[in-house]
């Protein structure tokens, strides 16, 4: 492992992943009703007609989401690890549209991981909620994990970190 990093790095912070998505509504419910996750800030860019909404998990009682629009924004940009869905406009009513989710051939991005305390249990909340499975944790050759797909197609691996730690 690496650890000497050099001081101009010192405060770095992983912030965001930014997915490409085609219907905002269905994205939304499915990270947030499905996921659990929380919608910190939407910024529209009428201009270039494209939105940005920016999705975390909100746990930490010590420092509450602000409701002024421009802390809010600060706030969901000092974050560690939240999901920036961009949309563009009009994409939602274009039949044709589709994003490379990266798992079909040219192979890129891959998939976002959330870290959930039973795999089983989460696995079988997304059952009853119709969602889709691309691996259930007792297929393949990595038994406990899964991998479920959002509205657009983008993978999203399910794990158990200590499970996960004992695997490998």
């Amino acid at each position: 492992m690496i650890t000497n990093h050099s001081p101009e790095t010192e405060g770095f912070v992983f912030n965001q992943t930014m997915l490409r998505i085609r219907d905002p509504q269905a994205s939304l419910a499915f990270y947030t009703d499905v996921l659990g996750m929380t919608l910190i800030q939407k910024l529209d860019f009428p201009d270039a007609e494209f939105s940005l909404y920016f999705l975390g998990y909100v746990r930490n009682e010590d420092e509450p989401v602000p409701n002024d629009r421009t802390a809010r924004t600060a706030y969901a940009f000092r974050q560690k690890a939240i999901l920036e869905l961009t949309h563009n406009w009009g994409t939602e009513t274009d039949p044709a549209f589709r994003h490379h989710n990266g798992n079909v051939e040219p192979r890129g991005f891959g998939h976002i991981g959330i870290a959930v305390s039973d795999v089983d249990a989460a696995c079988a909340w997304f059952e009853t909620l119709g969602v889709t499975f691309v691996k259930r944790p007792e297929e393949g050759r990595m038994k406990g994990l899964a991998f479920i797909a959002d509205p657009d197609g983008y993978w999203i691996e399910i794990l158990n970190p200590i499970s996960l730690a004992n695997m490998v």
